[in-house]
């Protein structure tokens, strides 16, 4: 099966990825929703419809799995145009906490997987029509925040990975774009912390999954072809509270 527009999407199964996902398949992608939470994530592609999504059990850190799960995708959709590295994981500690496992597994998922997806994607996004990958990171990577030694080094160094494939891949028509999202309505957060980031918001309210989705949306569409090596923040206004 042939389209102009397949979208690889991580952390498909649930929250901000899935809502990506669906927003994508509204704007006319087909889209390979990937995650390792099988069960999740198959319940969501049969909500987004089998017609137009695909399941792809994916470990973002493996690359042997990326391998296979692009070339899933090109099999069942015969092509791959854009790349949403969403998948991210969250993990709190102060710095005489943290330890070497816990410090190393946010930077393999959070920074090493979307390097493995950019060069599993890379061949076949080479000459596709208006080519886009975009990165989740961080209002954490703007702005330090206690505790979050893990993360937050991870999505600046993400930040940094952006920006130097927008400006190496820009030649072959590849736009390389990240959004900035603060604290959403996710499992990544619990019920207590997203009311008390609700309560300090300066719009009182946190996130919602559509939002986010809309942004990237944007950066992958033809609304947004001169666009590359941009920061979308989308957080309320989070990053510019000073404390």
């Amino acid at each position: 099966m042939g389209a102009d527009r397949v979208a690889l999407v991580t952390g498909a199964a649930r929250g901000q990825g899935a809502a990506i996902a669906a927003r994508l398949i509204r704007d006319g992608f087909l889209v390979a929703a990937c995650d390792r939470l099988v069960d999740e994530l198959r319940q969501t592609v049969d909500e987004l419809g089998a017609d137009r999504a695909m399941a792809v059990e994916l470990d973002v850190t493996s690359e042997q799995q990326w391998a296979d799960g692009v070339a899933a995708v090109l099999d069942r959709f015969g092509a791959l145009t854009t790349l949403v590295n969403n998948a991210g994981v969250l993990h709190r500690a102060s710095l005489s906490d943290e330890t070497a496992a816990g410090f190393e597994g946010s930077w393999r998922v959070n920074c090493l997987g979307p390097f493995l997806a950019i060069q599993a994607a890379l061949p076949h996004l080479r000459g596709a029509p208006n080519a886009s990958i975009v990165n989740t990171c961080s209002t954490g990577a703007v702005r330090p925040f206690p505790n979050h030694s893990a993360y937050g080094s991870s999505k600046w160094a993400l930040r940094g990975l952006t920006q130097v494939a927008a400006v190496e891949l820009a030649p072959a028509g590849i736009r390389v774009n990240a959004v900035f999202p603060g604290p959403v309505e996710t499992p990544m957060l619990d019920p207590a912390t997203q009311s008390r980031l609700a309560d300090s918001a300066l719009t009182g309210r946190i996130g919602k999954p559509a939002e986010i989705a809309d942004a990237v949306a944007f950066l992958v569409s033809e609304h947004a072809t001169f666009i590359t090596g941009s920061e979308l923040i989308v957080d309320g206004g989070q990053s510019l509270k000073i404390g």
